[in-house]
């Protein structure tokens, strides 16, 4: 049961991302196709990042009873590409977030200098 702890934590984090997506229509309740294929790309731009480290013997896989011990690839844990999901779904809201914020600003600014 130990062995699902940080899987676990991540798809939890991943959960409270998603209702804070639903909430704000930010990415995949706005754009649902646009935001998967967002996400899908940087996903698969850090796992191939990882890929390359690891071949090259910058990165290892460290043992920890908190993690499943199954492998996407040799050294390549199925909970990598889980945080890399949560990493990149994460960026996307904050920019999406802020993004408005800053079009909000913008537009209240231009109406107060009107005359």
């Amino acid at each position: 049961m130990i062995g699902l702890a940080y899987l676990g934590a991540l798809l939890v984090s991943l959960g409270g991302l998603a209702v804070i997506d639903r909430r704000w229509r930010l990415a995949f309740w706005d754009a649902p196709r646009r935001a998967a294929l967002t996400v899908g790309i940087g996903v698969v731009g850090f796992l191939l990042w990882d890929v390359a480290g690891l071949l090259l013997g910058i990165f290892a896989r460290g043992e920890s009873p908190h993690m499943t011990g199954l492998l996407l690839a040799p050294e390549l844990p199925v909970e990598e590409a889980v945080f890399l999901t949560l990493l990149c779904y994460n960026a996307l809201l904050v920019w999406r977030g802020l993004d408005r914020w800053w079009g909000r600003r913008a537009l209240a600014r231009a109406q107060e200098a009107r005359p």
